[in-house]
């Protein structure tokens, strides 16, 4: 909005002009031509070299994030969650996560590795044991790995890898809820302080220079608005992912609050803490082979390469690509022009999903 700023009328002469007069005159027209200069510095300024933006390619598209802080360092901590049907009940804090994937694990069950920031979440779990490829998504963000136990190969893998994580089994940090009335190895839980202070004895670097995985660009804009030339998008009210006969993950959009609803072999996927149904914006699902690596049927993936899936997010689905390039390196999703991926703000939820299962998107 621009300032009114009432002009002097040079033509009418005044009756009588004394050097006061001419001084405040004077003045005057010097604090004009300053408050000029300061708005030109302030228009003209470049937002583009803000930390914020340092992603945009567009240094007038700025959007206020929400799900996190694009200015802030503190390193991510992840968390490997149990998915277990007995376990399921009992799930907290995932509300809190701002991106969480879903991989299969042995005996057709998933688990997921919920990712967390700048949050102060005091209930997460319940929290089991790693898998070596879960290591992969925990070093695109470079986060704190936390977990409780592991197979042969992700004790190998972690010891190989470096990779800073907190380990139930010898860390402090975790607690056994012995009301829930469920196997032992459904029981553990943490929090994000009793994370940090175990990191913080383990000398782990609590900082990071690693940018988000996603580009947050598109804040609130509705995906078919998106004017990306032959990206065939699909209404996507409905979504079923199937990982086995043990587990469909499946969302329904709320049109109304702009969200997906969650839910697990049909029936709502809820917080036991809020008691309220988990609700994501965004959804990124794409197939990736899967087999056994031992005679426990413990799996491996092959991750590294690139493939097809889909960005879902407010009501349509448009067809993306994926390209990982080593064990470490960030996931780069991109439309099929080639272009960046651009989600919108909020929580994400990424479904990694065998190739012999099926994937179904409706109206």
């Amino acid at each position: 909005m621009k300032d009114e700023v009432e002009l002097l009328n040079l033509d009418e002469k005044p009756k009588k002009k004394t050097k006061k007069s001419r001084l405040a005159l004077i003045l005057g027209v010097i604090a004009l031509i300053l408050i000029g200069i300061e708005a030109y510095i302030v228009i003209s300024h470049d937002w583009s070299s803000d930390k914020q933006v340092a992603r945009r390619k567009d240094p007038y598209e700025i959007p206020k994030v929400s799900i996190i802080n694009l200015n802030s360092d503190t390193r991510p901590i992840a968390v490997m969650i149990n998915n277990h049907n007995k376990a399921r009940p009992n799930h907290a804090g995932l509300n809190d996560a701002y991106l969480i994937y879903e991989i299969i694990v042995e005996g057709g069950l998933t688990r997921y590795m919920a990712l967390f920031k700048d949050q102060t979440t005091e209930r997460i779990g319940s929290v089991r044991s790693s898998r070596h490829y879960f290591l992969d998504y925990a070093l695109e963000h470079d986060a704190i790995y936390t977990h409780f136990g592991w197979s042969p190969q992700a004790k190998s893998d972690i010891t190989k890898l470096g990779v800073n994580n907190i380990n139930g089994l010898y860390d402090s940090g975790f607690w056994r809820d012995r009301t829930l009335n469920v196997q032992t190895e459904h029981t553990a839980f943490t929090n994000i302080a009793n994370i940090k202070e175990v990191a913080s004895k383990k000398n782990y670097r609590l900082t990071t220079d690693r940018e988000p995985l996603l580009d947050y660009t598109f804040v609130n804009q509705a995906l078919n608005k998106l004017d990306i030339e032959g990206s065939e998008a699909i209404v996507a009210n409905n979504v079923s992912i199937r990982y086995s006969s043990y587990v469909t993950t499946s969302y329904v959009y709320d049109s109304e609050n702009g969200v997906y609803k969650r839910y697990v072999n049909g029936e709502e996927h809820t917080d036991a803490v809020t008691k309220e149904q988990y609700t994501f914006k965004n959804i990124i699902t794409y197939k990736v082979r899967n087999y056994s690596i031992d005679g426990y049927g413990r799996q491996t993936l092959d991750n590294i390469g690139s493939g097809e899936g889909y960005y879902i997010c407010n009501g349509y689905a448009i067809p993306i690509t994926w390209e990982k390039e080593s064990r470490s390196s960030q996931t780069i999703y991109k439309y099929l022009d080639g272009s960046e991926l651009k989600v919108t703000d909020g929580n994400t939820f990424i479904q990694i999903q065998p190739t012999n299962q099926k994937l179904t998107i409706t109206e």
